[in-house]
């Protein structure tokens, strides 16, 4: 019989106070591993290229509004820009900005409504922005057609399932603001896009012709709406008008509607990858204008995570790590006090020829298989916490925690609970490696 199985034996002698004291071991890194496992989910989603654009371009303002509702719609959006300027940015920015290239894509996005069932957020955009990844090398699986009239729809894969739409299901929008109502024109879902783990599952797109076309998106008069543009463009308003007409009505806009009423939340702008100075450069420039900002999004998402995320995640784990402690003093306390209590224990092991240095491994042992086997089963529960809470976060944020997802620190919490199980086990371990034979046996 080794150390170990008589370590074990003399755990189950004392279990009640030995599963309490390897209890607290595992709650504390059960806490741990959840929030490590969280933490490098959301990072990573945020922080890696969650989004196959260079630029989010939008209304000058705050960046992380810009972003956080055009990426992944939770902000409400940022005020419109005219539609005007995203055909000049599209097809010929050195109208705006000299000598920068027109770009391999640019997306417009509208927002500001709702699905009535589900209130999941409306998005209005022309198909291009399925023909383009959703990630690099991650590009969209549709489950139907794509927009072919007006008043065709794309929903995300949790839109689907929640509201139970499929193929061909009809549903109406809501308008959002203080006066909130139900907009009268029906969509028709005629796509169906398989899970991707973003934003975009809980999504509904519509085509940008048919979020132009509804009645109350087109209440501002022709007049206020020039003045609007002119406002926005300045002294070379009458120049991007003249050479805007000069563009083609490609992306289904709503021709019939007057392009000085038509506005965009955002374009999400991709330039060639034989171009990677150009997004920089186009964002400084615009930082020194006063039409609109461009914005790497991935770059503000940095910012957010380690200004806020980061530090919230470190300030727990720095509490996980205190709990572990705190857990490891009550084993050393544990170990301890039962000292006295197996003095003759002891004395009779001695006396059976057993080594003082086999007494020793047996305390040592004990304490490791409470730190260790605390420890492992605190992973287990970490990551049995993480697959409960994970449809909770995807429902609120639409981010995929996969549960087996395992960070690195959690490589190097298993070692250190077995630095901590021989410091802790030292102390308890000398005193019975010290104990008189002769003594013990006579108490």
């Amino acid at each position: 019989m080794n150390v170990f199985q008589i370590a074990f034996r003399s755990i189950r002698q004392r279990f009640v106070p030995s599963a309490l004291t390897g209890l607290s071991v595992a709650l504390g890194v059960m806490l741990m591993v959840a929030v490590l496992v969280t933490y490098s989910v959301v990072s990573n989603a945020f922080q890696q290229r969650s989004i196959d654009y260079d630029l989010v371009v939008g209304k000058q303002g705050g960046e992380y509004q810009l972003v956080l509702s055009t990426i992944y719609r939770l902000e409400t959006p940022p005020a419109p820009i005219p539609f005007r300027y995203y055909q000049v940015l599209k097809n010929r920015p050195s109208l705006f900005y000299e000598g920068v290239p027109a770009p391999e894509a640019a997306v417009p996005i509208v927002m500001g409504d709702t699905t009535q069932e589900g209130n999941f957020p409306i998005v209005g955009t022309t198909h291009e922005y399925f023909t383009n990844n959703y990630a690099p090398e991650r590009s969209f699986k549709l489950k139907g057609t794509g927009f072919t009239d007006s008043f065709d729809a794309i929903i995300g894969s949790q839109v689907a399932e929640q509201n139970g739409w499929d193929i061909g299901s009809t549903f109406q929008i809501l308008h959002g603001g203080v006066n909130a109502h139900i907009h009268e024109e029906k969509f028709t879902v005629v796509g169906v896009l398989q899970r991707t783990g973003t934003a975009n599952d809980r999504t509904a797109f519509v085509q940008l012709s048919g979020f132009y076309s509804i009645a109350d998106h087109n209440d501002t008069t022709l007049v206020e709406a020039k003045r609007r543009e002119q406002e926005f463009f300045g002294s070379d308003y009458d120049r991007i008008v003249a050479e805007s007409e000069k563009f083609p009505d490609t992306d289904v806009s709503g021709s019939a509607i007057p392009t000085a009423r038509k506005a965009v939340t955002a374009i999400l702008v991709k330039y060639p990858r034989k171009m990677l100075t150009v997004p920089s450069t186009l964002s400084g420039i615009m930082k020194k204008g006063h039409r609109a900002q461009a914005v790497n999004p991935n770059s503000v998402m940095r910012q957010l995570m380690n200004l806020i995320v980061g530090n919230v995640a470190m300030a727990i784990v720095v509490m996980t790590v205190l709990v572990i402690i705190v857990s490891g003093i009550g084993i050393f306390v544990s170990i301890y006090n039962s000292m006295s209590d197996r003095r003759r224990e002891i004395g009779i092991m001695r006396a059976l020829g057993a080594q003082r240095q086999t007494v020793f491994s047996i305390i040592m042992a004990e304490s490791i298989l409470l730190c260790f086997g605390g420890g492992l089963i605190g992973v287990l529960f970490g990551h049995g916490l993480v697959f409960l809470g994970a449809p909770i976060v995807e429902a609120k944020t639409g981010l995929a925690v996969d549960p087996l997802t395992f960070h690195t620190a959690e490589f190097y919490l298993l070692p250190a609970l077995l630095l901590l199980a021989s410091l802790v086990g030292f102390v308890p371990a000398l005193t019975a490696y010290r104990t008189d034979v002769s003594r013990a046996l006579v108490e």
